[in-house]
């Protein structure tokens, strides 16, 4: 049971942090006629963004799948990862989940719930 919700943990924020990849450009073109390097911050961050929720999943898969779920150096990756998950939760609830995008209303709610299903997958 331990790796089921640790393995759809990991998978869940690979599939939001492509979805979070697909949408930069629409999202990047949303904010108009700005300058080239608001243009080029806005591009970064949002892909490092999703790149670092990709890695989170990425990661979570790879130990459970090399080092099985118990071991010590597991535990550690995937309360690490539920805290970091939570920390960009609680940023992009203070920040783009307050404007009428859907997805960033989204967002919280669903790291939240990787992280408690890394979190269960962990300690259970």
């Amino acid at each position: 049971m331990n790796e089921v919700l640790l393995y759809i943990a990991g998978g869940l924020s690979v599939a939001w942090g492509i979805s979070h990849l697909a949408a930069t450009m629409p999202v990047v073109n949303g904010f108009g006629d700005i300058s080239r390097d608001n243009r080029l911050y806005i591009l970064q961050e949002w892909i490092a963004e999703g790149v670092a929720i990709c890695f989170a999943g990425i990661l979570v898969v790879l130990v459970t799948a090399l080092a099985g779920w118990s071991s010590n150096a597991s535990l550690v990756v995937y309360k690490t990862t539920a805290g970091f998950l939570l920390v960009v939760a609680v940023l992009t609830a203070l920040t783009g989940a307050r404007t009428p995008v859907v997805p960033f209303k989204i967002c919280p709610f669903l790291l939240t719930t990787v992280a408690v299903l890394l979190l269960l997958g962990a300690l259970l």
